[in-house]
C-alpha cells in the first residue's frame, strides 16, 4: 500500500503575440522609417513549493491551466505587453512526471523551490529589428512562438499528520469515514481493515489535515501477531496519535470501563515493545461509542482514572458524528502551532527568520537582552 496523493494536470503556456509592420506616419516628416514594436512574451506556468499545504487536492479538480497570449506588437514602437504568469503552490515534497514520457521532471523538496511547468512563447520581432542601410523600408516581422504544452502528474508521498490507534472494531473506519473524505470498507466484524487508509480533513478552505487508518492492533503485535503490526512505521511520521477506545459491551455482567481499561493498556504496552520513539510520540484519548453507555460522563471520569490519565481525552460516537466536529478543530489547532514551531526552527537554521516584531528577533545584530 502506497501512501502517495496523485493529480495529473494539463499546463499549455501562452503564444507570444506578432511583431508588427508599420511606418512612421506623422505630418511634415516625410519617409518616417519602420516603427513596429515587437509582440509580448506569452504566460509562462511555474510551480513553488509551498509548506503551509499538504495535500494535491485542489488539482484533483482544477486539471487545466491555460495561459494567456501575450499581445501583438503595434505602430509607433508600440510593444505588446507581456502576459501574468501564473504560479500553482504545491506542497514540499512534490515530485513532478511527464505523463506520456514518465520522466521526472522536478521533485520540489525544499520551501519556496520555484521550477517552470511550461514557458511562454516569445513575442515576435517588428520590423523595426530589420532596417539597415540597405533595407531601409522593412517589411518584414515575425510571428509569436507558440507556448509549451505538457500534462503533468503530480505525486506526492503522504506523511499523515494524525495515526488512528486502537484495537479491531474500536471505529477507526468509521471514524476517518465521519470526518474525512476517505471511504474504508466498514463491518460490524473485526479485522475489516486489511490496508491503510488516508484520509484528508479540510476544517475550513485553507486549513487541513491528513489522517490515517491502519489494521487494528492485538495484543502480541509487536511479535508480529495480527496485521497492525506491518503498518505500525507509517504511525511513527504523523505528529500525534488518536488513541480510540471502545467503551461499549454487549454483555451487561462485564464493566465496560474496565474492559476497556485492559484494552488500552494492552495497546499502549504494543507500543513501546515496538518502537520507544512511537511509544513516547503525543497521544489523544478519544472515547468512542459513547451513544451506547447510560452515563457518558460517568464512564469517561472512571476510565481516565483507572488508566491514571492526565493527556487530552475527547468523548465521540463516531457512528452519529457527536464530538467528532470538535476533536478535528482542537487537532487543527494543535497541528498549526506545531508547524509554526518547526517552520520557525527551520527558517531559524537557515537564517531566513525573520520576526514579526523586530524587537523580539533574537536574530538582528543589534538585539540586545533587555
Amino acid at each position: 500500500m502506497k501512501f502517495v496523493d496523485e493529480a495529473t494536470i494539463e499546463v499549455v503556456a501562452g503564444k507570444g503575440g506578432n511583431g508588427a509592420a508599420s511606418f512612421r506616419r506623422e505630418k511634415f516628416i516625410p519617409k518616417g522609417g519602420p516603427d513596429g514594436g515587437d509582440g509580448g512574451r506569452g504566460a509562462s506556468i511555474y510551480a513553488v513549493a509551498d509548506r503551509n499545504i499538504n495535500t494535491l487536492v485542489d488539482y484533483r479538480f482544477a486539471r487545466l491551466h491555460r495561459g494567456k497570449n501575450g499581445e501583438n506588437g503595434r505602430g509607433s514602437d508600440q510593444y505588446g505587453a507581456a502576459a501574468p504568469d501564473i504560479t500553482l503552490r504545491v506542497p514540499v515534497g512534490t515530485t513532478v512526471f511527464d505523463v506520456e514520457t514518465g520522466e521526472q521532471l522536478f521533485d520540489l523538496d525544499r520551501h519556496n523551490q520555484r521550477v517552470t511547468l511550461a514557458a511562454g512563447g516569445q513575442g515576435g520581432m517588428g520590423n523595426l529589428h530589420f532596417k539597415s542601410s540597405t533595407n531601409r523600408a522593412p517589411r518584414q516581422f515575425t510571428y509569436g512562438q507558440e507556448g509549451e504544452q505538457r500534462k503533468l502528474r503530480l505525486e506526492l508521498k503522504v506523511l499523515a499528520d494524525v495515526g488512528l490507534l486502537g484495537l479491531p472494531n474500536a471505529g477507526k473506519s468509521t471514524l476517518i469515514s465521519k470526518v474525512s473524505n476517505a471511504r474504508p470498507k466498514i463491518a460490524d466484524y473485526p479485522f475489516t481493515t486489511l490496508h491503510p487508509n488516508l484520509g484528508v480533513v479540510r476544517t475550513s478552505p485553507s486549513h487541513s489535515f491528513v489522517i490515517a487508518d491502519i489494521p487494528g492492533l492485538i495484543e502480541g503485535a509487536s511479535e508480529g501477531a495480527g496485521l497492525g503490526h506491518l503498518f505500525l512505521r507509517h504511525l511513527s511520521r504523523t505528529r500525534v496519535l488518536l488513541h480510540l477506545v471502545d467503551v461499549s459491551s454487549p454483555d451487561p455482567s462485564i464493566d465496560p470501563v474496565e474492559q476497556a481499561a485492559q484494552d488500552a493498556r494492552a495497546i499502549v504496552e504494543e507500543l513501546r515493545l515496538y518502537d520507544q520513539d512511537l511509544y513516547n510520540k503525543p497521544r489523544w484519548l478519544v472515547l468512542n461509542k459513547l451513544d451506547m453507555v447510560e452515563d457518558p460522563d460517568d464512564v469517561k471520569e472512571r476510565l481516565c482514572a483507572a488508566l491514571g490519565w492526565t493527556g487530552p481525552v475527547f468523548a465521540i460516537s463516531a457512528l452519529t458524528g457527536d464530538g467528532a466536529q470538535e476533536l478535528t478543530w482542537r487537532l487543527q489547532e494543535w497541528l498549526d502551532a506545531e508547524r509554526e514551531k518547526a517552520n520557525t526552527a527551520q527558517d531559524k537554521a537557515d537564517g531566513s527568520y525573520i520576526a514579526e516584531d523586530p524587537r523580539f528577533d533574537d536574530t538582528r545584530s543589534d538585539h540586545t537582552e533587555s
